[in-house]
């Protein structure tokens, strides 16, 4: 019988870093639910840091993917990534063997990981003898270039190319995002088969130690220190409130995420501007078990972004019972169907209105709260189930 090969390349580069990203809990489920269902037919394959192609012993594999979990679990992001020196032990261990070719077999991909690299992924497909199937997150950097890195658009175009000329499936995490992609298939000429399925919501484990919750009511934000974000938006709005209300009626901020590229100016005033001491507080990263216990009790979750693929922190917030403040976009209306409270990300005044409306208790947080009563998060099951049927539908 052809196998199902999943490639772990994503989680394996990452062996530095003490908590996961978004992506990186997408690759955990699709290893977690598609070796569920195939069992011991489904093969787990890596390019290598060091540069190897093949494929991961099971016992190997499932060592690998048990300790990330833990870590993820545990240990707090608010710290240096591993040295170099300090993760070669782990490295070579996880050099992979000579893969095995099964004609007929299908390739999973749920990460962007070496897609820039077409000839890399052509050389694997046949190698494998595979039909291949591949998630696509999103086409922000194409879609939106001043939000990413300076060569963030370049990047992710050669990775949609070699996407819409090589897969033969594809996976898309909300229809936002496949009516993105979708101009880029029809450009390639191929007809692909698209799959729309919503990314499950994460279990997140108690949290044993670490930083306290805030004693005071308090907003959460999560997610990467970035333009796309809007964090600026949040930080001027604070910065207003502490300079013309009591010191008492200012809800607190907690920022979780690691700082990234092309912020300066939120640098600027989480650092340097007086009126946001005692009423932000940033955390650079926090384990499953503190970020869990953080959305349980923030009075709110905030999510102003100018774009974005999915909404992740969206789902998880609403599934432990936390109300939603985000920006009104297709995405994140396809993730929070209608519990939150949608605001233009440029409707300053709105979001104060609404932030101010929810510290309080107002009409908005009540009616969001009864609306919650009837919320069903999105599952991994139900991802994973259609990613086996678009398996299946390339195996016949």
């Amino acid at each position: 019988m052809s196998d199902v090969i999943l490639d772990l390349s994503r989680l394996v580069s990452r062996i530095r870093h003490h908590t996961p990203s978004g992506v990186d809990r997408v690759e955990m489920a699709y290893a977690r639910g598609l070796r569920a269902h195939y069992g011991e037919r489904l093969r787990f394959a890596i390019v290598h840091p060091f540069g190897r192609y093949g494929t991961l012993p099971d016992a190997k594999a499932l060592r690998f993917l048990d300790m990330l979990e833990a870590r993820w679990a545990l240990e707090d992001g608010d710290v240096k990534p591993r040295s170099l020196a300090a993760v070669v032990p782990a490295l070579l261990g996880l050099l992979p063997d000579a893969p095995r070719a099964v004609p007929g077999s299908v390739y999973v991909q749920a990460s962007p990981h070496h897609l820039t690299r077409s000839d890399l992924v052509r050389r694997i497909l046949t190698r494998e003898q595979a039909r291949f199937l591949c998630l696509v997150h999103d086409l922000i950097p194409i879609d939106y270039p001043e939000y990413a890195r300076p060569n963030g658009a370049a990047l992710h175009m050669r990775r949609i190319e070699t996407i819409a000329a090589l897969a033969d499936a594809v996976i898309v995490n909300s229809a936002a995002t496949g009516m993105s992609l979708k101009p880029w298939l029809e450009k390639a000429g191929r007809a692909v088969p698209t799959h729309v399925a919503l990314l499950g919501t994460h279990d997140m484990p108690a949290a044993l130690a670490g930083e306290p919750i805030p004693a005071e009511p308090y907003f959460l934000c999560v997610g990467t220190i970035e333009p796309r974000k809007n964090h600026l938006l949040l930080l001027n709005l604070w910065r207003a409130m502490a300079e013309s209300m009591p010191a008492d009626a200012v809800p607190r901020l907690v920022i979780v995420g690691r700082r990234g590229w092309e912020n300066e100016q939120v640098i600027d005033m989480l650092e340097r501007c007086p009126a946001l001491v005692g009423h932000v507080e940033e955390r650079n990263g926090c384990s499953d078990g503190a970020l869990r216990d953080l959305l349980r009790g923030a009075r709110a979750l905030l999510l102003p972004s100018f774009a974005e693929g999915f909404g992740m922190p969206v789902t998880e917030a609403l599934s432990v019972g936390t109300p939603v403040i985000c920006s009104d976009l297709p995405a994140l209306r396809e993730a929070g169907g209608n519990a939150p409270d949608f605001i233009d990300p440029l409707d300053g005044p709105g979001w104060r209105a609404a932030i101010l409306d929810h510290f309080r208790g107002g009409p908005l947080y009540t009616a969001q709260r009864e609306r919650l009563t009837a919320w069903r998060a999105p599952t991994w099951d139900d991802h994973i189930a259609i990613v086996r049927d678009a398996i299946e539908a390339l195996r016949r």
